[in-house]
C-alpha cells in the first residue's frame, strides 16, 4: 500500500467514529487511528473509575486511583484532539506530554510514564503495526519502573510488565491487532488478578490493585473500541486557588542595623493578633509576623531580643527560639571573603554601604515561595496565616495534576519554591514540576496536614533553599498525624476487621482503631498517639462534626491530657471528622 493511499484510509476511518479499527494481519495504525483508540479508552476507563476507586486498601472516602488515572487520560486526550497529524509517533509524544501535565495522584504520574515510554518505544513512526504496538508497551513498562524509587510487585507495575511481555510475544507469532489486542487484554485481566498474591495488603483488603485494574481497563477499551464498540464518557477538571500574597499578615519594615536576628513561635492564644503583630513590630525592623489567635511565628531584627521574648511570653509559651548575631555572621562573612569588616570602614565617598534594600518595599519578604496544598476553607486559612504564598486547592478526593501546581509555581514572583503536598498521593505529581521550569523548584514530602503545619512554622525567612528544606523536612518527621473518618465498605486492614459505616482511626495513614462511636474510636487514637507524652495537640475539625461537639471534644482532651495544650481549629476538611497533630 503507497503511502497516499494509507493517508487516504486513515482520513476515511476517521471520518467514521464509530467504525472498528483495522485489525486483520498486517494493518498497521496511523496518527489518527491511535488517537481515536486511545479517546475509546479513555472513555472507558472514565465509565468505570467509581468501580476502580472502590479497590482502595484503605475502606476510606477518598480512594481516587480511578478518579486520578481517569483526569490523567481526559488531559492526554484533550492534548491531541484537534491535532491533524497522521503520524502515530506525533500523537503518542502529544499523549505523553497530555499525561504527564495532567497527571494525578501516583497511579496518574505512573500512568504518564507508561505513555511516556510507549511513545519513546515507536518514536520515528509515521504507522504502526501490531509488533510496534507491543514494541510501544514494552518501552512503556521499563520507563514506569525508573519512575518509581523503590518499585514494589503487585501494583500497576506488574500489570505493564505482564502486558508488555504478552503483547510482544503475541505479536511475534501473529502480527494482528485483532490477535495481540485479544492475547494483551486477557493478559492484563490475568495480572490484575494475581496482585493479591503478591501483596499481602490486597490480600488482606480482599481486593485487586486499584491502578492495575485501571490500566486493564485501558488495554481492554482498546480492544473493544478496535472490534467496534462505541465507548464514550464524560470526565471534569479540578480547580486551582492561589492565596493572595501574605494576605497582609507580613509585617514589612526597612533594614536597619544588624543586631539580632530573632526567631520563635508563640502559642497560647487570647490575644488579638494585629495589636500583637504591632507590637513585636515596634522592637526592631525587617519584621514577619504571620499567625492568627492561637498561633503566632515571629521573625525580627532588634538589638534587643530579650525586650522581645519577655513581651511574648507574658501572652504565652514559645517554641522553636532562635537568636542569632547577625554582626557577627556578617564580619565572619567578610573575613572569609577578604573584604574589611565594619571596623575598617570609612565613612567617605568610597566606603561600603549596605545593599540598598530601602528603594524596595519588599525586600523583607521571603525570597522563597511556599506553595502549599490543602481543602477546606479553615485549613486553607490557616495555611495563609502562617505564611503560605500560594495554596493549591486539593488533598483528600481531589489531588491536583502537575500541570495545576505547575501553573501556581509559574505565578508567583520567587525563583525558589518550596510544595508542600501533604499528601502522600500527590508527591509524585509535585515532583515532576522540578523539570518542568526554569525555578528552582524543591518538595518536602509532607504526607499530611499536620505534617504541613509544623514543616511550615519551620520555616526560616533568613535561611537559603536547602537548609529550609532540611529543616522542614525534619519538622514533619515530628509530627503525629491521626485521622477521624467513616469506613465505605467492609474490609480486614492491618488484621482489623473493618464494617461498612463504622468509624475509623489512622495513625500516619495506617489504619488502628475502629469502633460505633466517633469519640471512643478518637479516645483510642488519642492514646496509640501517645498524647500523654505530648506538649502540643491540635485537633482539625471538618466533616460531620459540628462546633459544639468539637468544643466539648477539645474539653475533655484538654482535661484528661492536661500535659498537653490542646488547641482547636475549623479545619472544614470534607470527610475526615477530626485531623489531630501531637507534637
Amino acid at each position: 500500500m503507497t503511502q497516499a493511499r494509507q493517508v487516504k484510509g486513515e482520513r476515511d476511518s476517521a471520518e467514521k467514529p464509530h467504525h472498528h479499527l483495522p485489525t486483520a494481519p498486517g494493518e498497521t495504525w496511523g496518527g489518527q487511528d491511535l488517537k481515536r483508540a486511545v479517546g475509546a479508552c479513555a472513555a472507558w476507563l472514565a465509565r468505570n473509575a467509581e468501580a476502580i476507586n472502590s479497590l482502595n486498601v484503605f475502606p476510606v472516602p477518598d480512594g481516587d486511583t480511578g478518579t486520578n488515572m481517569a483526569l490523567t487520560m481526559h488531559a492526554a486526550v484533550k492534548q491531541v484532539a484537534e491535532s491533524p497529524s497522521h503520524s502515530a509517533a506525533e500523537i503518542a509524544a502529544g499523549l505523553s506530554h497530555g499525561a504527564l501535565m495532567g497527571a494525578r495522584g501516583n497511579s496518574g504520574v505512573i500512568l504518564s510514564q507508561i505513555w511516556r515510554g510507549f511513545a519513546e518505544g515507536i518514536a520515528g513512526k509515521d504507522r504502526i503495526s501490531a509488533v510496534d504496538f507491543a514494541d510501544g508497551l514494552v518501552a512503556a513498562t521499563a520507563t514506569a519502573y525508573r519512575a518509581v524509587l523503590k518499585p514494589v510487585e503487585g501494583t500497576i507495575l506488574t500489570v505493564i510488565k505482564d502486558t508488555g511481555v504478552a503483547a510482544q510475544a503475541a505479536a511475534g507469532h501473529v502480527n494482528s491487532y485483532a490477535y495481540v489486542l485479544d492475547e494483551t487484554s486477557k493478559a492484563a485481566k490475568a495480572s490484575v488478578a494475581r496482585t493479591p498474591t503478591l501483596l499481602d495488603k490486597l490480600r488482606d483488603a480482599g481486593v485487586v490493585d486499584a491502578g492495575g485494574q485501571g490500566l486493564y481497563m485501558l488495554i481492554d477499551g482498546i480492544r473493544r473500541y478496535a472490534e467496534g464498540e462505541d465507548l464514550e464518557a464524560e470526565s471534569a477538571d479540578l480547580l486551582v486557588v492561589v492565596a493572595p500574597e501574605m494576605n497582609g499578615a507580613a509585617v514589612q519594615v526597612e533594614h536597619g542595623e544588624y543586631g539580632y536576628c530573632t526567631n520563635f513561635i508563640l502559642v497560647g492564644g487570647g490575644w488579638e493578633f494585629d495589636e500583637v503583630r504591632a507590637r513585636i513590630a515596634a522592637f526592631g525592623d525587617s519584621a514577619v509576623i504571620v499567625g492568627d489567635e492561637r498561633v503566632v511565628k515571629v521573625h525580627i531584627h532588634t538589638e534587643t531580643p530579650g525586650t522581645v521574648l519577655d513581651y511574648a511570653t507574658s501572652l504565652g509559651k514559645l517554641r522553636q527560639i532562635a537568636i542569632t548575631d547577625m554582626q557577627e555572621q556578617h564580619e565572619d562573612f567578610l573575613a572569609g571573603h577578604g573584604l574589611p569588616n565594619a571596623s575598617t570602614m570609612h565613612d567617605d565617598a568610597g566606603a561600603l554601604h549596605g545593599s540598598g534594600s530601602d528603594d524596595n518595599p519588599n525586600a523583607t519578604t521571603s525570597r522563597i515561595a511556599l506553595v502549599v496544598v490543602a481543602s477546606g476553607q479553615g485549613l486553607v486559612n490557616t495555611f495563609k496565616s502562617m505564611g503560605a504564598t500560594a495554596i493549591v486547592e486539593g488533598g483528600q478526593t481531589m489531588n491536583p495534576s502537575t500541570e495545576d501546581l505547575l501553573k501556581v509555581i509559574e505565578r508567583v514572583p520567587q525563583n525558589e519554591v518550596i510544595i508542600l503536598p501533604n499528601n502522600g498521593n500527590i508527591v509524585m505529581s509535585a515532583r515532576q514540576t522540578v523539570s518542568l521550569t526554569r525555578k528552582k523548584v524543591v518538595v518536602v514530602p509532607t504526607d499530611t496536614i499536620p505534617q504541613g503545619m509544623g514543616a511550615l512554622l519551620a520555616f526560616n525567612y533568613d535561611a537559603d533553599l536547602d537548609s529550609n528544606v532540611r529543616a522542614m523536612d525534619a519538622a514533619s518527621k515530628q509530627v503525629e498525624t491521626g485521622e477521624i473518618t467513616r469506613a465505605v465498605r467492609d474490609a480486614k486492614v492491618e488484621g482489623i476487621e473493618v464494617k461498612e459505616g463504622e468509624i475509623i482511626g489512622l495513625l500516619n495513614n495506617k489504619l488502628v482503631t475502629t469502633g460505633p462511636d466517633r469519640e471512643e474510636v478518637a479516645w483510642d487514637l488519642l492514646e496509640k498517639m501517645g498524647a500523654h507524652e505530648r506538649e502540643l495537640l491540635t485537633i482539625y475539625w471538618g466533616g460531620e462534626v459540628g462546633q459544639p461537639d468539637a468544643e466539648q471534644f477539645q474539653s475533655r482532651v484538654q482535661d484528661h491530657f492536661s500535659n498537653a495544650e490542646v488547641e482547636l481549629v475549623h479545619g472544614g476538611q470534607p470527610f475526615y471528622d477530626y485531623i489531630i497533630s501531637a507534637e
